[in-house]
């Protein structure tokens, strides 16, 4: 599929960031600040972000959007139809993370709540997917205030369930690009915040995010009295063995040239010192840049697992569960080009770098099926003032990041650069018109346009 870009020149990309001009100071800005407070203060966990998705929905349909709600669960999509041209979807992401905030900001999540297991978490927006969603709703604010001035169809997508990994799977199979009749885009767009300065664009094409697959396992074993261990098969030990021998899956199973991770992130067996549990239970996750290595360490997970069993003499088969299965993020060069070309154009070279690689993963590329175009870029969210602080002192690796549960954007420059950024990607794709007599014009004023 050809990406939608008409014209891909200097004069394209000037009507795309006189556009931003002229709009940017009339979206108010702070009516998003509060939506972010609100969110930030009230966050739901993954599979249960009913009043996000709610929040989002009456914005929508209070702009006139055409709104899908309850898709794959919490999911919400609202379609703004704006004459001929490309289909662009815009995705943000709405769960928050079983994490005890510690930022002590007036706004601050002290809210805990049962999650889909039925058991009960702090809650904290330590990934930033509230500015996701109040930074989308003010795009799309932005863009129908400025609708005389493009034509196209946008898709504004707000996503349950990213954390868990199951969000955007979930939304497709529900129906999302048919029985839901929203129709498939042309091409996807999404970004992340993290805890670069505020305002930093960073993008590429590629693998630039891993894709992940984690597993929840059970180990058998015998139990008995600790000091008979020689009538009993410990299932603690068979864990650590394969604990430990998991790690050869990428120090020598794996080409030194390519990149995985294993990581155990828990082990649960027992309750008392003087007792060998019958079982121990625990978590595994791997990730990898290309979908044929994630493979192969997963089969060789597997075959690890059940060989430790086999050693320790264990009959009964262990149990492997897969619980997450994340595709890489490979950005398409035809989608990334012409935005990191529009960004340089629009806000400058100092504020757009080379995104890399990182081995964080996100569904985001399923919401783009069956060769859809797509790219995804990080913004930094860091007070600028801040940033130049700890890079004095050479301690910018102090930052609270994602997951940190002392993570805390810096809400107005964050929010704005976010509504910018994903405005001007969005303009990017869809047929922009020329603005004339652009001095003056309000929101809701008439404006006069025309194909240039």
């Amino acid at each position: 599929m050809r990406v939608p870009v008409p014209e891909p020149s200097g004069s394209k990309r000037q009507r795309v960031s006189r556009i931003l001009e002229h709009f940017r100071d009339k979206v108010d800005v702070r009516h998003f600040e509060d939506i972010y407070r609100q969110i930030h203060q009230d966050p739901e966990l993954s599979c249960l972000e009913h009043r996000t998705a709610q929040l989002a929905a009456d914005h929508l349909i209070a702009l006139g959007f055409n709104v899908h709600d309850k898709v794959g669960g919490h999911g919400v999509v609202g379609s703004l139809e704006n004459g001929q041209g490309p289909t662009v979807l815009l995705r943000a992401d709405m769960d928050a993370l079983p994490i005890q905030e510690e930022t002590q900001l007036s706004y601050a999540s002290t809210k805990r709540m049962a999650d889909v297991d039925g058991i009960e978490r702090p809650v904290a927006h330590a990934c930033g997917h509230d500015m996701h969603v109040a930074s989308l709703l003010a795009t799309a604010c932005f863009l129908h205030a400025a609708r005389a001035c493009w034509s196209g169809r946008l898709l504004v997508l707000f996503q349950p369930n990213e954390e868990r990994g199951g969000g955007a799977r979930a939304m497709v199979k529900g129906g999302l690009y048919g029985a839901r009749g929203v129709p498939k885009p042309d091409v996807v767009l999404g970004q992340h915040i993290g805890s670069n300065k505020a305002g930093i664009l960073r993008i590429g094409s590629g693998p630039v995010l891993a894709g992940k697959r984690a597993f929840r396992v059970r180990i058998p074993g015998k139990g008995g009295h600790a000091g008979a261990p020689q009538n009993a098969i410990d299932p603690v030990v068979t864990a650590c063995h394969t604990v430990i021998r998991l790690q050869v899956i990428a120090s020598r199973e794996t080409d030194p040239n390519e990149m995985v991770v294993v990581t155990c992130g828990s082990i649960h067996a027992g309750d008392a010192s003087n007792v060998i549990p019958d079982q121990a239970e625990m978590t595994v996750d791997i990730r990898a840049f290309s979908p044929e290595v994630l493979h192969k360490a997963v089969e060789s997970m597997k075959r690890i697992i059940k060989a430790e069993c086999d050693a320790s003499g264990i009959q009964e088969e262990p149990s492997i569960q897969e619980t997450e299965n994340v595709p890489p993020l490979i950005n398409d060069s035809e989608v990334t080009e012409p935005l990191r070309e529009q960004f340089l154009y629009t806000f400058g070279n100092d504020m757009v770098q080379d995104m890399g690689r990182g081995m964080a993963s996100d569904d985001f590329s399923i919401l783009a099926p069956d060769g859809v175009p797509y790219a995804y870029w990080n913004l930094g969210s860091t007070d600028p003032a801040l940033w130049r602080k700890y890079e004095r002192e050479g301690r910018l690796h102090d930052l609270p990041s994602n997951h940190s549960p002392l993570f805390a954007p810096s809400i107005k420059p964050t929010l704005e650069s976010a509504m910018s950024a994903m405005s001007v990607a969005a303009l990017t794709f869809l047929a922009t018109l020329t603005l004339e007599g652009h001095e003056g014009v309000g929101v809701e004023d008439e404006i006069v346009c025309m194909w240039n």
